[in-house]
């Protein structure tokens, strides 16, 4: 098979489930595929989008009209180091399987991030987190692949900057080929332990958020500059806390798409919805939480293949149509 395709489906490759075609799309296994793709989308004047499992993205209905590159590099180096041992991992490794792994091999840590979707080329771009775990306090090192000379370089965790959501990787001069995580070694009984902490973690998080067909958080929490309402002496920052009071769980729907019964800030596609009713609905609670706080929401969730940004919203004092039903007729 060829390493670049043409005109391929992408409604099957992101939780959303939703989407159009990329005009080009590559599944390199190797680095040396990836820098491969990497001179085909510069030969061709083509835009490059990395794609890991698809669960923090939203793909417009149009598509992707450039290169997708959804790399496969799933080689694993296990390299002894004292009372821990370290694992250089490629990007395309999925959280869910790495962890199996490493609980089979008597290595435990990265069970905290345990029932969440991703790659590991997904999760070391947004840092990813659960409570106060950060997948940054995981990582030693990685190599990265210079976006526009294919150059592969060898950097350490401060070369990232990670923050909450945020990494170096997001300003989209680089891509990940591994990452080396620093992991401790367990014996039979602990890891007996760290999985039933798994299955717990696992359970809790089915029993809070929908688990298909969205992309998790929506909007991110705001800053606190942003906000001005206070609880205990804090800023009130969590989004979820607005979309809870403006009454939108469960109820506010546009199309097939619909805010979670779960959580306020997710949004479920319940499966006939398109990418175009997810932003209408999006668009929505934007207006809802500005009309009674007058602050913004802003996505999270990474837009893909939109010419221009449907979540701005320019005129803050638009008003508002829109319909909340009941979680009956919902289920009617």
């Amino acid at each position: 098979m060829s390493l670049i395709q043409s005109h391929i489906p992408l409604h099957d490759k992101n939780w959303f489930r939703t989407g159009g075609r990329a005009r080009h799309f590559a599944q390199p296994s190797t680095a040396l595929e990836f820098q491969q793709a990497l001179t085909f989308a510069h030969a061709n004047s083509l835009d490059i989008f990395v794609l890991g499992q698809g669960a923090n993205i939203l793909i417009s209905d149009d598509g992707f009209d450039g290169l997708v590159i959804q790399p496969q590099l799933k080689n694993i180096t296990h390299i002894p180091h004292d009372s821990h041992e370290l694992i250089q991992v490629g990007a395309g490794w999925v959280i869910h399987d790495l962890i199996d792994y490493c609980l089979n091999h008597n290595l435990s840590g990265l069970e905290e991030f345990s029932g969440i979707p991703g790659t590991v080329g997904g999760s070391v771009y947004i840092n990813l987190h659960y409570f106060e775990f950060l997948l940054e306090q995981f990582i030693t090192q990685a190599q990265v692949i210079d976006k526009n000379t294919g150059e592969i370089l060898t950097v350490d965790r401060s070369w990232f900057n990670f923050g909450y959501d945020q990494s170096t990787l997001m300003n989209k001069d680089y891509y990940l080929a591994n990452a080396t995580f620093k992991l401790k070694k367990i014996s039979d009984i602990e890891v007996a332990y760290a999985r039933g902490r798994r299955a717990e973690i696992i359970r809790h998080r089915a029993k809070r958020y929908p688990m298909t067909h969205t992309c998790g958080s929506f909007f991110r929490n705001f800053h606190d500059h942003e906000v001005h309402l206070t609880t205990n002496g804090k800023k009130l920052i969590f989004v979820a806390y607005y979309l809870d009071k403006i009454g939108v769980k469960g109820a506010l729907k546009v199309g097939g798409a619909i805010v979670s019964h779960q959580h306020a800030n997710m949004i479920v596609n319940q499966g006939s919805a398109t990418s175009t009713d997810i932003i209408n609905l999006a668009q929505e609670m934007q207006k809802l939480v500005y009309n009674n706080f007058g602050i913004i929401p802003q996505p999270e969730c990474q837009l893909v293949g939109f010419k221009d940004n449907p979540l701005r919203m320019l005129n803050n004092t638009q008003s508002i149509n829109h319909t909340i039903n009941t979680p009956h007729k919902l289920q009617g």
